[in-house]
């Protein structure tokens, strides 16, 4: 076997790597370290692709390696997070069962690589959020509490209601049918590119001056201008 058609394969196992390296973070409530091996876990996601194409070697053995990869890094680690999270509130605490709940966001993202994995339709684009958006979104929480920790913010984040509806919104909007539109820009078209353009542009300026906080305000951004695109595809249409 050719040396690179393997090189994709290595990403996929960074990947892997990655995540697994974050679950122990997250078990030891070091998130900010949990986030920075999501991301790279994500950056070796990014790239396993990009090789995949380029070296023309894509096959059935690399999108499964790719799936099982995402569902550690992209799967697993956020519902650990968001049972790490319902664990810190006052109402649920360690005796609880109502933190594993926290695992429908895994559950949910399994759904949604195997359905990915089976829908023709995503080849250039999306339908739901993409689980490596989603893991994004959870493992931010944390470090927004920490790094802009007031008694009201923090309230809203461990108040048990709006982690159990952003636990049940994630399932949902990760298999929703929702098309999402394209981040590949393959040409310099602005005309044909705007939307992309506008949102890049747009989440570079909140990343420099919100930071970390921008991070789930740019998923939620990416969803709404989604849906707002499609509205207007739609009666463009008619």
């Amino acid at each position: 076997m050719k040396l690179k058609a393997q090189i994709p394969n290595l990403f996929t196992m960074l990947n892997l790597f990655s995540g697994c390296i974050a679950l122990v973070f997250v078990a030891n409530s070091k998130f900010e370290m949990a986030f920075f091996f999501v991301c790279l876990g994500i950056f070796f996601d990014f790239f396993d692709g990009f090789f995949a194409r380029k070296f023309n070697v894509a096959g059935p053995l690399g999108v499964q390696l790719d799936s099982l990869a995402d569902m550690v890094t992209s799967g697993v680690v956020p519902g650990f997070v968001m049972y790490q999270l319902m664990l810190n509130t006052d109402v649920f605490g360690p005796e609880s069962y109502w933190p594993y709940l926290g695992f429908v966001i895994t559950l949910g993202a399994c759904y949604r690589l195997a359905k990915f994995n089976i829908d023709t339709r995503q080849s250039d684009s999306f339908i739901g959020l993409p689980t490596p958006a989603n893991a994004l979104f959870f493992s931010s929480l944390p470090l927004i509490n920490s790094a802009f920790y007031d008694d009201d913010f923090s309230d809203v984040i461990y108040n048990k209601w709006f982690l159990l509806v952003l636990t049940l919104l994630s399932a949902y909007v990760m298999n929703a049918e929702i098309p999402l539109f394209s981040l590949k820009i393959k040409d310099f078209s602005f005309a044909k590119y705007k939307l992309q353009i506008f949102f890049l542009a747009i989440s570079a300026l909140m990343l420099i001056f919100l930071q970390v906080l921008a991070v789930p305000l740019i998923i939620i951004l990416y969803v709404l201008l989604s849906v707002g695109n499609n509205v207007v595809n739609k009666k463009a249409s008619v």
